[in-house]
């Protein structure tokens, strides 16, 4: 591991917003709006003589490693400031002095930003979050593409025909029909990145229909949809650049940004939905990664979302929520303002049971066979004790006594893709997702949890430790709506693909923001990811322990342990967690919370080879008020090679909803957390978890990770 290198440097910071990047950020010329005056341009060439002369005229002044190591004087804060449209709330000092230091990599070169300059900062609203499996997800989508006018734009890294795919599939057909009614067509553009040998000529091809309609994606016939026009782009940057993007955007006015592709599996993700200016950003980002000739144009080129109106936050969505905050007629706090006090906002709240008291099995501790003793139920508050029998599941209003039946399956039969239910709104989606929590008969609210979270891969699953009771105020969310906000300042966090294989391009928005992250906080960090071993990662970890900020690391025990053992990829997670508790002195170890994920139905870690529960989401949030969520693993892969699009948020009501949401969606905080002295789990009985690679991988590590990357380029490893 990289030395740990002094982050209290008292010299002025050499990285600068330069006067030419400024007058960029400032310019309304971008790749949408030369579009939208010409719209049969192609974004390539539109790019190329928008922005292309100032690639590398100026280098980047030093290594990303050393971004935020010195000080950052007043004016040049404000000189950030100024580089974004932020609408009405002021950025916050630690969103602004991320954004400063995302925003300066540009000056080496323009692209690895993958958006405009001028519309990297903006800002927007986020009216839902979804933290669940595949199927949640592709739910949402299907019903944005049905209820879609004039266009859908669809990104996603591997496509993989199976059940996700159907989703979207018979919600394009549905979005035919109902464009036919209207007599209208609605323009689809589709981009994936499935490996091919024409990939080494043009990384960008247009897949003809007998492509994309074959066995391996399905997607439907121009005969099938008469009234949509699809198009379909394969990119890939040979060697490692990988297209891991993952969003879509609708109508130019709602765009979602998720971890998750269009595949089959164990996983849990995570997607937020943005509206508002943002979009727009996103929807320039989108047309720079198409590259290609849009045939036909998208529709809405001439009408930015900041000129829309409108949004989500209408009557249906007041009306989610219950009087306590609730989603109506459940039990979960969702409106992070109508949350208990104590510790309940933070990333510490993660490790604590509703009593507010420590897990007793915070360090693997936990006996399978006898569960916990967290797994008792306190008391409700207000007098209502919360250990009702199991399978009872009925909504405690709590500041009138009286109770509201929740919505069941039965009422609102649950959206699948042999059956689907779309909805006219967000409301209607997510009374019908939570109804689909409610247990069935002879069941109890846990194991409707490991119904859920079985879906399509593992029907019937239990485990070996299954997990105790929880409080119903804890119960499951999948659909987390944010109650109605005015925009907050985002800002666009990208990187551009990079296919040679070595570790050059490292310097790029994404990069600089999550250094600066971890650099600036002053309190904790708070991060979720499959992977983690990106080596300028590791060391600014360990300096933030050091300095006193708490780091909490909800990793995937296992997680493409064969790919990440290939030389140049950083090692396998368990290595890593192991090497970092090796690193830390004495009075600094107990700050790195390191945890194996732990789905909700569950009381231990499975090793993910099981394929039993898996987790997938990207997340960073700083002193819990800013975040940066999207693609972008903490991987040597996401630091050095795919192309990821994240979005950061400067709001701690979304960070604070989002902690909430991953207290209650996950066990990861009770019972996954290693042990402080050598960054092991280990059972009550000093067992290591069954299937689990181990700290040393063994002298034949190398012949595992050729087999990982095989995988990957098949679509079943770890993307």
């Amino acid at each position: 591991m990289p030395a740990v290198q002094d982050s209290n440097v008292p010299t002025e910071s050499p990285f600068k917003v330069s006067e030419r990047l400024y007058q960029l950020c400032q310019s309304s010329q971008s790749v949408s709006s030369a579009l939208a005056q010409d719209p049969s341009s192609i974004p390539g060439e539109v790019w190329k003589k928008l922005f292309g002369h100032y690639n590398h005229e100026h280098g980047f002044k030093g290594d990303v490693r050393d971004i935020t190591k010195g000080s950052l004087s007043s004016e040049e804060i404000l000189r950030a400031q100024a580089c974004g449209k932020w609408g009405s709330q002021k950025p916050s000092e630690l969103f602004l002095r991320v954004y400063h230091d995302a925003l300066c990599t540009l000056d080496g070169d323009i692209a690895c930003g993958m958006v405009s300059p001028g519309l990297m900062g903006r800002s927007g609203t986020m009216p839902l979050t979804i933290i669940s499996v595949i199927p949640d997800i592709v739910r949402h989508m299907s019903n944005l593409i049905a209820r879609a006018e004039k266009e859908v734009f669809l990104a996603t890294n591997f496509w993989q025909n199976g059940v996700a795919s159907k989703y979207i599939t018979n919600a394009i057909r549905e979005l035919s029909r109902r464009a036919g009614e209207r007599g209208t067509k609605v323009v689809v553009k589709i981009i994936y990145d499935r490996g091919s040998p024409k990939q080494l000529l043009e990384p960008h091809y247009v897949v003809p229909e007998s492509e994309y309609t074959g066995a391996a994606v399905g997607l439907p016939a121009a005969r099938e949809i008469p009234h949509v026009d699809l198009q379909v782009v394969n990119f890939h940057r040979p060697l490692l650049g990988t297209f891991h993007a993952k969003y879509m955007i609708v109508d130019r006015r709602v765009a979602v940004l998720q971890s998750n592709n269009i595949q089959d599996n164990d996983n849990l993700e995570m997607m937020v939905q943005v509206e508002g200016p943002i979009v727009d950003s996103m929807y320039d980002m989108a047309l720079i990664s198409w590259h290609k000739k849009l045939d036909p144009p998208l529709p809405k080129i001439g009408a930015p979302a900041a000129q829309s109106g409108g949004g989500s936050f209408d009557a249906s969505h007041a009306a989610i929520f219950g009087p306590e905050g609730t989603i109506r007629g459940h039990s979960a706090v969702v409106d992070p303002d109508k949350m208990p006090t104590g510790n309940t906002f933070g990333p510490e709240a993660l490790e604590q049971n509703r009593a507010g008291e420590g897990s007793s099995h915070s360090v693997g501790t936990i006996e399978p066979s006898t569960g916990s003793s967290n797994g008792s139920r306190p008391s409700a508050g207000n007098g209502v004790e919360s250990s009702r029998p199991q399978g009872q599941n009925s909504h405690i209003e709590q500041d009138t006594g009286t109770r509201m039946a929740p919505t069941t399956s039965a009422e609102l039969p649950e959206h699948t893709a042999e059956d689907p239910h779309y909805d006219a709104d967000l409301a209607g989606e997510i009374q019908r997702v939570q109804a689909s929590l409610s247990p069935q008969p002879g069941e109890t609210p846990m194991l409707a949890v490991a119904r859920h979270l079985n879906h399509t891969v593992n029907a019937g699953f239990v485990g070996s430790a299954p997990a105790p009771p929880c409080d119903p105020r804890d119960e499951m969310t999948p659909y987390i709506p944010h109650a109605a906000h005015p925009p907050f300042p985002m800002a666009m966090v990208c990187r551009a693909p990079y296919g040679t294989p070595n570790h050059s391009s490292v310097t790029n928005p994404q990069n600089a923001a999550w250094l600066s992250a971890l650099r600036n906080a002053r309190r904790t960090v708070f991060i979720q990811t499959p992977t983690l071993n990106a080596e300028p990662l590791l060391p600014a970890i360990v300096a933030a322990c050091e300095r006193g900020v708490h780091v909490y690391c909800y990793v995937c025990l296992g997680y493409n342990d064969s790919g990440e053992m290939l030389p140049m990829q950083g090692g396998h997670n368990e290595a890593i967690a192991s090497q970092l508790s090796q690193t830390l002195s004495p009075s600094a170890k107990p700050r790195l919370h390191w945890h194996w994920y732990v789905g909700k139905d569950q009381a231990a870690p499975l090793a993910a080879s099981s394929k039993r529960r898996s987790c997938h989401v990207k997340l960073l949030i700083a002193d819990e008020s800013v975040g940066v969520v999207g693609n972008g693993n903490q991987d040597t892969q996401s630091w050095f090679h795919s192309q990821e699009i994240n979005v950061m948020v400067d709001s701690p009501a979304v960070c604070r909803a989002w902690i909430g949401a991953l207290r209650r969606n996950q066990n990861t905080g009770l019972y996954g957390r290693v042990a402080v002295e050598d960054g092991v789990w280990r059972d009550g009985r000093g067992r290591e978890v069954e299937g689990a690679t181990g700290v040393d991988p063994g002298r034949f590590s190398w012949a595992k990770g050729l087999v990982g990357a095989v995988k990957r380029v098949q679509g079943v490893g770890g993307f």
